[in-house]
C-alpha cells in the first residue's frame, strides 16, 4: 500500500491518547517507528478478519467499522471507531497473530497506522504501557462478559430501549441518528429484522418515540428507560 509520511500533527494528536499520554521521547519514537497515514474512501476495507496483524489503527478523520460477515454474508458490526480512537491494538497480542474481524472506512476516512513490532517494544521499555494495555483489555473482558449476560437476560424490546437511550443526543431533543441500517441494527441486537421494524412501528404509534429510516427522536424517555433499567447491571 502506499502510505504517505507523517504530517506534523497526526504524531501529537496520537502521543496525546490516554494510553500514551505521558510517554518519553524515546517511548514515543517506538511507537511511531515506521508509522504512515493511510486515506481510504468510504466503504474500503481497512483490514482484513484472518490478515497478518501486523498494524493497529489510530483514527485521524472520518470512521472505521469492524465487522464480521454472517453465514448468509451480512454484516455483523461490532463498533463503529471515531476520530482519536484506537483500534486493533488487542490484536497484537493475540497468540494467533490474525485480526479476528474486518475493519471498514466509513465516509472518506484517515487514519495513522501504528505498527505491531513498536508497541510490543514500548511496553517493553516502559512498563507502565504494558499496565495501562492491562487495564483497557481486562475492561473489555468485562463488558463483553456483561453483554454475554445482557443478551442471554434481556428481550428485544429492552435491548432496543437500551440501545436508543445510550446514542440519544440530549441536546437535541433526544434524537438519535442510526450510524447502522435497521438489518445491521437487529443483527447487532441479535434480533429479527422483522421483529425490530414492528418494536419501532409499535413504539411510534405508542408516543413513544418518532421517526423513521435511520432518524428517530425519543419522545418519552421514561417508558424507555423502564424497559432498560430493569436488566442493567448497576457497575
Amino acid at each position: 500500500m502506499n502510505k504517505p509520511r507523517l504530517n506534523e500533527t497526526s504524531p501529537a494528536q496520537v502521543l496525546g491518547h490516554p494510553l500514551f499520554a505521558g510517554a518519553s521521547a524515546e517511548v514515543s519514537a517506538l511507537l511511531l517507528r515506521d508509522a504512515a497515514i493511510l486515506h481510504r474512501p468510504d466503504g474500503e476495507v481497512l483490514f482484513r478478519e484472518g490478515a497478518d496483524a501486523i498494524e493497529y489503527l489510530y483514527v485521524l478523520a472520518g470512521g472505521v467499522e469492524v465487522l464480521r460477515h454472517t453465514r448468509d454474508q451480512q454484516d455483523r458490526v461490532f463498533h463503529i471507531f471515531s476520530p482519536g480512537q484506537i483500534l486493533a491494538e488487542a490484536a497484537m497480542f493475540m497468540s494467533h497473530g490474525r485480526y479476528p474481524m474486518q475493519a471498514r472506512a466509513r465516509g472518506n476516512t484517515v487514519v495513522l497506522c501504528l505498527k505491531r513490532q513498536g508497541l510490543l517494544d514500548a511496553c517493553r521499555f516502559w512498563p507502565e504501557l504494558s499496565m495501562r494495555m492491562l487495564v483497557r483489555l481486562s475492561d473489555r473482558v468485562y463488558h463483553r462478559v456483561n453483554e454475554v449476560e445482557w443478551f442471554s437476560d434481556s428481550t428485544a424490546a429492552q435491548r432496543l430501549a437500551d440501545y436508543l437511550l445510550r446514542h440519544a443526543d440530549p441536546q437535541h431533543g433526544g434524537r438519535v441518528h442510526l450510524l447502522l441500517t435497521q438489518r445491521q441494527l437487529a443483527l447487532h441486537l441479535g434480533v429479527r429484522a422483522e421483529t425490530l421494524s414492528r418494536l419501532l412501528a409499535d413504539w411510534v404509534e405508542r408516543g413513544a418515540i418518532s421517526g423513521a429510516r435511520r432518524d428517530w427522536a425519543i419522545l418519552n424517555p421514561t417508558f424507555l428507560g423502564t424497559l432498560a433499567q430493569s436488566v442493567r447491571r448497576n457497575f
